[in-house]
């Protein structure tokens, strides 16, 4: 998920796994260890959460900021890390224009900083690896995904898994290096030699359900509202029973 943007900016930004309920209640001081760059607008930030409760692959968090003269700004973020009992998270965040915490996260983070966090929330977009999962998302709407791609790795899971993922060009492509085979990009803008350019239509979707593993696909679309309302529609159309979609959609 990303953050809506504000106007006004209190903070100093230049230019199957069981998880406890009540745990995820509680807010938890996180640590940032470390700093990694993805994309020209986007890095991710891995955070140290020693008491953290676990997550399924899919959930997200609410994260707390909170300024010297006591103001607070809370956002929802995805969990870009696969569940791996470690006591570290990573979130992977755009820096968007005028956003306080985003603009906070990219300008003056450093490792050693500290921030509050909440969670896991939301089940809905969870996916414990129990069910073939197709995942469609666009721009960091790949993030929750990629949490399903590498929980889907590092447990070694026999369940059928694939993802498409919409980019406006190769430059912008989160977790590029980290995409195996499993995994079809889609560039909307530009793309390497010999690749089309253009939006994700029914040619990327429509064979994949066209040949369905044993008990269906389960469809998890993330992205804009832009993104979730088209890719959704290619879902239908090509035959995903609207009941197996689960979206989940910002901006």
């Amino acid at each position: 998920m990303t953050e809506t943007t504000t106007a006004a900016t209190r903070f100093a930004v230049p230019g199957r796994i069981a998880v406890s309920g009540q745990a995820a209640s509680v807010w938890q001081t996180a640590t940032l260890t470390g700093i990694r760059r993805e994309t020209p607008h986007a890095a991710t930030f891995r955070l140290a959460v020693p008491a953290w409760p676990g997550h399924l692959p899919g959930q997200h968090l609410m994260l707390r900021l909170t300024a010297a003269d006591g103001y607070t700004a809370q956002r929802h973020y995805s969990i870009a890390s696969a569940p791996d009992g470690s006591g570290h998270i990573e979130l992977t965040l755009d820096r968007v224009p005028d956003g306080e915490v985003s603009g906070w996260f990219h300008a003056v983070a450093r490792p050693g900083d500290t921030v509050e966090v909440r969670g896991p929330l939301s089940g809905f977009f969870a996916w414990p690896g129990d069910r073939p999962a197709l995942l469609l998302g666009a721009g960091s709407g790949v993030v929750p995904l990629m949490s399903m791609v590498r929980h889907h790795r590092a447990r070694g899971l026999a369940v059928p898994l694939r993802m498409l993922v919409s980019a406006r060009g190769p430059e912008e492509l989160i977790y590029a290096a980290e995409l195996g085979p499993e995994t079809t990009p889609v560039f909307t803008r530009s793309a390497p030699p010999g690749v089309p350019v253009g939006r994700m239509t029914a040619a990327h979707v429509t064979p994949l359900l066209a040949e369905q593993p044993a008990g269906g696909w389960e469809a998890y679309v993330c992205g804009s509202n832009g993104f979730a309302e088209h890719a959704s529609r290619l879902l239908v159309a090509a035959g995903q029973p609207v009941e197996r979609i689960r979206i989940e959609r910002f901006g």
